[in-house]
């Protein structure tokens, strides 16, 4: 009598048990419409929203432009009012992460847009605390890690027609420090870089470097192969989040791969806000064929209607990644995280565990 047919999991089963790292994702940009209609609600804001279910506010988040993004985002900021908010988009946060297998995310936080804009009345220290709390609960009923990377608002400090104004910076590296006593381990640059270059920021990001922070800046999205010059020159940039236009420049490629800078590249983001017209023209697999550092991210998943997952299924569907390749581009985001040096080994041990026995004969690649 022959064997039964064994029943081979899916793709997706697959990419959902595979231990996943996220180092591009937004706090802020990662609350699903359901909390956004929650907090709301708690607010007595519900009229402030063009929509009040979730099917019509998912329809909102369709974007005209990038400042039409800037709009949405800093609408749904809006609504973060006291630590209790933090410590719920915290914790969902954790929530989502189990859902989708992700053990360790490095989440931005734009906090001088929440304690200096909007005329909101909340201190860092409460935004820190409910963070806080928010992850800890999340690690005990998830066992999740989550890190913060507090990243400038370039554009309220580069305005037409204006000179530079540093407090945006100074501020923001100050609370930036703060915080690194609750798991803040890095220091970004975020906002459109059309008329806002990283090098005014330098002297923020020399100092944020001197107390033990990353330089996390994003770079080579929205402008081409000067803006990642600049965060690397000026900024002493250790990853670049997007990074992507450096495929205009042969000289930048060169320099990215020969020092193995990691990109938090993130395809879908980079479709719905224009940068390239549609995934399948999307440069993440030439760049990882020219031996660049890469790794797959969702930046504002609900924003986008992305998540993790179907990021590294446009790399099996659209880009034909094998298992063996979907474990090295999974094995990078853990490699080129900031986590310390204990829970990093912890992690890296527990991935090449689990992927033991998942390859099936295949090579995975190990940088």
């Amino acid at each position: 009598m022959p064997p039964a047919a064994v029943s081979l999991p899916s793709i997706t089963d697959f990419l959902r048990a595979l231990p996943k790292a996220e180092l591009h994702i937004h706090l802020e940009g990662a609350i699903q419409p359901a909390t956004v209609l929650e907090l709301a609600a708690v607010h007595g804001r519900l009229d402030s929203l063009p929509a009040q279910d979730e099917e019509s506010l998912r329809r909102w988040f369709v974007f005209r432009d990038f400042d039409h993004f800037v709009d949405i985002f800093c609408a749904i900021q809006e609504l973060l009012r006291t630590g209790e908010d933090f410590s719920t988009i915290a914790y969902r946060n954790g929530e989502d992460m189990a859902a989708q297998g992700i053990r360790y995310r490095e989440c931005t936080i734009t906090t001088f847009t929440h304690t200096h804009l909007q005329g909101k009345e909340i201190s860092i220290e409460e935004i820190f605390a409910g963070l806080e709390d928010g992850r800890q609960r999340a690690r005990r009923d998830f066992g999740v890690e989550m890190r913060w990377v507090v990243d400038i608002p370039r554009n309220v400090s580069l305005k037409p027609g204006r000179p530079y104004d540093p407090f945006p910076a100074d501020t923001t590296l100050a609370q930036a420090l703060y915080g690194m006593e609750y798991g803040v381990i890095g220091f970004g640059l975020g906002g459109n870089e059309v008329g806002a270059p990283p090098e005014p920021f330098a002297h923020a990001f020399t100092k944020a470097k001197a107390a033990g922070l990353h330089s996390l800046p994003h770079a080579g999205e929205m402008e081409g192969p000067a803006s990642v010059w600049g965060a690397l020159n000026a900024l002493g940039a250790e990853r670049i989040g997007h990074g992507v236009r450096a495929l205009e420049d042969p000289a930048l490629l060169l320099h990215l791969q020969e020092r193995q800078i990691p990109l938090e590249i993130n395809p879908y983001s980079n479709v719905c806000l224009g940068v390239y017209s549609s995934a399948e023209q999307h440069p993440f697999p030439h760049l990882d064929r020219m031996g660049l550092f890469v790794t797959i991210n969702s930046d504002d998943p609900p924003l986008f209607n992305t998540s993790l997952l179907d990021e590294y299924r446009l790399l099996s569907d659209t880009f034909g990644y094998n298992k063996a390749n979907l474990i090295r581009i999974a094995r990078n985001a853990f490699l080129a995280s900031y986590a310390e040096p204990g829970l990093k080994r912890a992690l890296l041990a527990d991935f090449d565990k689990w992927c033991g026995d998942q390859t099936d004969g295949e090579k995975v690649g190990r940088r």
